[in-house]
């Protein structure tokens, strides 16, 4: 089972157990819904959400196994994670390509470590076999093909896109 993080429990809103979740998880809808399994904190709770509503910027869940603020302190700080196989969605999401070798065209240019989000576009984190960090803009005209099969990512790099020392 391979768990992915969907937002972390930064506080508790009214007695009855509401809990404050900051997420930038872009299939929210697919999961912040009633009667969706989510895994919370180090212990891995599995909680169970009964209710979801947007307040502001945070998502606001309500889970079965709390109804009051005494329990729901508890989990203040928490990270809240889901396990994949739950999410159903055609393709790949960015998470399932975490640790793919990356090319430009034939040559190794690194181990995709992590992908961040600059506002406008995803960034591929990428460590190099010397290890120096490369940062790529995912999009179109680099990235030209990702490869699930193979768990490699082809790119296509400019001038001065990669440090050629």
């Amino acid at each position: 089972m391979k768990r992915i993080l969907i937002g972390q429990i930064v506080n508790t809103h009214g007695l009855k157990g509401e809990l404050r979740i900051v997420s930038n998880f872009p299939y929210k809808d697919l999961v912040f819904k009633k009667g969706f399994k989510v895994y919370v904190g180090k212990r891995e709770d599995v909680c169970i959400i009964n209710s979801y509503r947007k307040h502001k910027i945070y998502d606001m869940v309500t889970f079965d196994c709390i109804d009051n603020i005494d329990d729901a302190i508890a989990y203040k700080g928490d990270f809240v994670y889901i396990d994949r196989c739950d999410l159903d969605i055609e393709g790949y999401i960015n998470e399932d390509i975490i640790g793919f070798d990356v090319y430009d065209a034939e040559k190794l240019i690194g181990n995709l470590t992590d992908i961040i989000n600059n506002g406008a576009h995803d960034i591929l984190v990428i460590n190099s076999p010397s290890d120096s960090r490369i940062m790529i803009p995912f999009v179109d005209e680099y990235v030209k093909k990702v490869d699930l099969d193979n768990k490699k990512i082809m790119i296509e790099t400019i001038e001065g896109l990669l440090d050629d020392n």
